[in-house]
């Protein structure tokens, strides 16, 4: 919106073409910086509607100089390499398919990563006083008509009606679930605050040509919580959330580059008063926690601010992963409230948060992160273990049960071809380790083991490098705890 007498500005071409932007638009190309390059080409409907005529679009950029240019198409060819879409093809991780757009299909290496990652996640929230809920995917249209989100998000929603006339939808979000399980039995401010944690599955419709692969779909997980507290434990709750964020996001081995403080939107609920409060309640719990927020003017909900987690991956990507978010309203729209110390009723204050977002999300970040060579304590299949000849095997059987039984993910391959072949398809799948076993090592009860990207073998006894492959597939959280006693 344009506020009232500030300046505009009106390009046209000719008498057929007119644009209202800011500017600057060119007379001729011949006026563009010798640091451009076309990019594509592309078909667009007109205003985006398949009925109009199709036009083509063109796709370029352009820099201050050649060498930025170049650093520019060197960042774009790296990306293209690490895209999560060919990489979780070429691993075997998923695939999507067009009877369910938007949907994964996780394949057995793809959901084991995502389990790791769950698993890993849930530990966290549990040593951090969280408990884990599960609510319905499947409420009636009067449910989210309370809540509000059947104004707001209908056109975003499934719905469906039933024989009996009921007009259900799949949950877009888990908030109102929670809210439902705070509201059973009577709450005192004793109890608060209350961490309600969920890794809810969710559905949005999305129109198809916004989605993109796992970074844009129709079916979701998150790892959502609720804390439910009292005023006064706003900050501290905040405080003690964004330590808990930044030590995960590390954990995955990404750096929070910085926090975005969202602030009001000119459309809001709320007064001034209230915003300048919540607004500095953000403020005070991001600084007591060492951390400088940046201001993002007018991107806060519209009911409350929120702060924004901003990391950047192995190639310089920015990405939000992880927010939390002040809110006054749900709990005042569905009637949740606990016993103060007064004996009175009051309202909790609910923080919306979420540390990954959706896993399908974070997961496609770790995946172009790490061009799919993950670290071996989230590697789907941490060692193989493969046969130069045939005598080998029994004993490379035995090994594979036994890294098993000691809580590796192995995998045996006994085929019938050359070892140098078995080795390039296992460093191409990027498996962190390659066990090879011959005649000699069989007899003396060894591996030749190979490091992904290395050339070299270290030969060792199967029961010394159980243990310290043991060592190195444990997540980190287990590893400080092992460490600690």
């Amino acid at each position: 919106i344009i506020p009232p007498g500030e300046a505009i500005t009106l390009y046209s071409h000719g008498d057929v073409w007119s644009d209202l932007c800011r500017g600057p638009h060119l007379p001729s190309t011949g006026k563009l910086p010798k640091a451009f390059k076309l990019m594509k080409l592309a078909g667009a409907y007109w205003r985006g509607d398949h009925r109009n005529e199709m036009l083509q679009r063109m796709y370029g950029t352009a820099w201050a100089n050649e060498k930025d240019l170049a650093a520019h198409l060197m960042r774009l060819e790296e990306a293209e390499k690490r895209d999560h879409r060919k990489v979780g093809r070429e691993l075997d991780l998923f695939h999507m398919q067009e009877e369910g757009k938007g949907m994964v299909f996780w394949h057995p290496k793809g959901l084991t990563l995502w389990r790791t990652v769950e698993s890993y996640v849930r530990r966290r929230l549990d040593a951090a006083d969280y408990i884990e809920v599960r609510t319905p995917q499947v409420l009636d249209r009067k449910f989210w008509e309370q809540s509000g989100h059947w104004d707001k998000y209908r056109d975003n929603m499934f719905v469906a009606e039933t024989a009996e006339d009921e007009v259900l939808s799949l949950k877009p979000m888990n908030c109102p679930g929670h809210v439902q399980i705070f509201k059973q039995g009577q709450k005192s401010y004793r109890d608060l605050p209350m961490r309600m944690a969920e890794f809810g599955a969710c559905h949005r419709y999305e129109p198809s040509g916004a989605l993109h692969g796992l970074m844009r779909v129709r079916a979701f997980t998150q790892d959502d919580a609720h804390i439910f507290c009292r005023e006064d434990q706003i900050e501290s709750e905040t405080e003690r959330f964004i330590k808990l964020a930044y030590s995960i996001h590390e954990d995955f081995g990404l750096v929070t580059d910085h926090v975005n403080l969202a602030t009001r939107p000119e459309l809001r609920a709320g007064s001034d008063e209230f915003w300048d409060k919540a607004e500095q309640q953000m403020m005070s719990a991001a600084r007591a926690a060492g951390v400088e927020p940046v201001i993002a003017e007018g991107d806060g909900a519209f009911y409350a601010p929120k702060l924004d987690f901003v990391i950047k991956d192995a190639i310089g990507r920015e990405w939000t992963i992880g927010t939390i978010q002040l809110d006054y309203v749900l709990p005042d729209r569905l009637d949740a409230e606990y016993v103060g110390e007064d004996g009175g009723k009051h309202r909790p204050v609910m923080l919306h948060r979420a540390i990954l977002g959706s896993l399908e999300r974070f997961i496609g970040v770790l995946i172009e992160h790490y061009a799919g060579a993950f670290p071996m304590w989230l590697a789907p299949v941490q060692v193989v273990v493969a046969t130069i000849s045939e005598s080998a095997t029994d004993y490379a059987k035995e090994a594979v049960a036994e890294l098993k039984a000691a809580g590796i993910r192995a995998e045996l391959d006994t085929r019938n071809e050359k070892i140098n072949y078995k080795v390039r398809e296992h460093s191409l799948q990027k498996v962190p380790v390659i066990a090879v076993v011959g005649a000699k090592e069989a007899e003396e009860r060894k591996l030749a083991l190979r490091r992904f990207g290395s050339q070299a073998n270290e030969v060792v006894l199967l029961d010394d490098a159980k243990k310290f492959l043991v060592e190195e597939g444990l997540p980190p959280d287990i590893k400080r705890a092992k460490a600690a006693g």
